[in-house]
């Protein structure tokens, strides 16, 4: 091989300096400190170990425990999205934030419509104890 195709070619190579630049078009990539991870990361810590100590104890009636666990893992999910996933209305546009919202409209609308024709069919359906009744 000769010199001149080994080595390189300067007009190959363009200024690259702004192609990182290219990439992100002006949507805000959010960074957290670690101060940030330390708060999340803490507060997970209290929202697991409040209704673990709970259960553990037996403090409450059964069905007021189960409320108060789902409580703290509905403030706990939105901990690790804000301090984890960084999520907030500032981040990418607010696109992740709207496609979170909607992804839980979705989903509640889902839950919601299951449990309502279970419940339907269960009060439609013919209990076997009032069918064994009228058999003579």
């Amino acid at each position: 091989m000769s010199a001149s195709t080994t080595a390189e070619d300067p007009a190959l190579h363009a200024d690259t300096s702004n192609h990182a630049d290219d990439h992100h078009h002006g949507i805000e990539i959010p960074h957290a400190s670690m101060r940030d991870y330390v708060t999340g990361f803490v507060l997970s810590v209290i929202l697991t170990a409040i209704p673990f100590a709970l259960v553990m104890t037996g403090a409450l009636p059964a069905q007021v425990t189960a409320v108060v666990i789902m409580g703290f893992a509905v403030v706990q999910i939105i901990v690790h999205m804000v301090y984890f996933l960084h999520m907030s209305p500032k981040a990418e546009g607010g696109w992740t934030l709207t496609s979170l919202i909607f992804t839980l409209i979705v989903v509640v609308i889902m839950l919601s419509g299951s449990v309502w024709v279970m419940s339907n069919l269960n009060a439609n359906m013919m209990p076997q104890a009032h069918l064994e009744s009228q058999i003579p």
